[in-house]
């Protein structure tokens, strides 16, 4: 046993699994209570989570190789998907500043509130601009200028589905997630979703943290000793990794119409680490490479190569192990003049 108290670890299951049960039964709720906004747990000041968004949306750019003189002619005419935003569409609201035509947000879960904090916070990052993407910025809501009247859907939309898909057809020219992907219930029909709604030629781009989100104990890697079933019932609807190393996201890959541009390392685990937790890892991750579990982290960048080559799940269902997932398009239920959450 890895744990060194077998009644500590009977605790934390009880309680992991009860919790997990109330955000499956009533997930509106389970959010509330936890107050989580898609950015961790920690208190965010007003200007901290603006100056999130900002680093975001410089990220993107800065991996894509857009010098920031070149971000606005980069996303004129564009429709742009982001996976996960959050609590605040914070990262698509610059990019629709900064030129996109249109931004789509997709989540699980309605978590989107115009509350007197975001409020705040779209304030802060609407007095950092100025100029014409000042001007595209207050066109964004439904009245000028009007935070309280909510995003124009023609502009910024939400949409919430089960697992997160957006069922979007060749639709857009960019994608992005941060923190999203290692989070994603079917990692598959997630990748499968983005090249579906990107076009033939349209960039996706995500950071994804394989970290344990504060799930470990003694060693950074140890969230991967529960057994997967065990896993599920103490964390399936709360949000948690689904702990999906490098060498899933790479096999993914290749079962897609994307060509890879870039996949750099962000954080990588320390030797002894890995070594240490070897015989205790669960069976999913046995038989995974020392230099893949080292990975805690990465920046991915894939472009659509010919839409023609779009294979059909069926063909590629037999080598996946999860489940595959209708990835019908959900509804538009988002209204950012919503009852606050907290």
């Amino acid at each position: 046993m890895y744990f060194d108290s077998r009644v500590g670890v009977v605790i934390r299951c009880l309680r992991a699994v009860a919790s997990n049960q109330v955000a499956r039964l009533a997930p509106r709720f389970y959010l509330n209570v936890t107050s989580q906004t898609g950015r961790g747990s920690h208190v965010e000041t007003v200007k901290e989570v603006a100056d999130y968004f900002f680093e975001c949306f410089d990220d993107y750019f800065r991996k894509l190789g857009v010098p920031r003189e070149d971000i606005t002619a980069y996303l004129s005419g564009k429709s742009v998907l982001e996976y996960g935003p959050g609590d605040l569409p914070g990262v698509g609201m610059l990019m629709y500043a900064h030129g996109a035509e249109k931004v789509i947000c997709v989540d699980r879960f309605s978590m989107v509130s115009i509350n007197q904090k975001n409020t705040q916070i779209l304030e802060n990052i609407i007095s950092r601009l100025d100029g014409e993407a000042l001007e595209r910025v207050m066109s964004c809501f439904n009245d000028f200028g009007e935070i309280s009247s909510g995003f124009a859907e023609n502009r910024i939309c939400y949409y919430i589905h089960p697992n997160g898909l957006s069922g979007l057809k060749n639709s857009v020219d960019l994608v992005y997630s941060r923190a999203v992907l290692e989070h994603v219930n079917d990692l598959y029909a997630t990748f499968l979703d983005m090249a579906s709604a990107l076009k033939t030629g349209g960039t996706a781009i995500h950071k994804v943290d394989l970290k344990s989100h504060g799930l470990h104990e003694k060693n950074p890697l140890d969230f991967l000793v529960w057994p997967t079933r065990l896993w599920n019932l103490m964390y399936a609807h709360k949000g948690a990794p689904n702990r999906w190393r490098l060498n899933k996201y790479l096999e993914v890959i290749e079962m897609i119409p994307v060509d890879t541009i870039l996949i750099e390392a962000t954080e990588l685990a320390a030797e002894s680490d890995v070594d240490n937790i070897g015989p205790y890892l669960a069976k999913p991750f046995q038989e995974v490479s020392k230099e893949d579990l080292a990975w805690l982290g990465f920046w991915l960048v894939l472009r659509k190569s010919d839409g023609s080559a779009m294979r059909n799940v069926q063909d590629v269902s037999s080598n996946i192990k999860e489940p595959l997932i209708n990835s019908g398009r959900a509804d538009v239920i988002f209204d950012s003049r919503m009852p606050a959450m907290n």
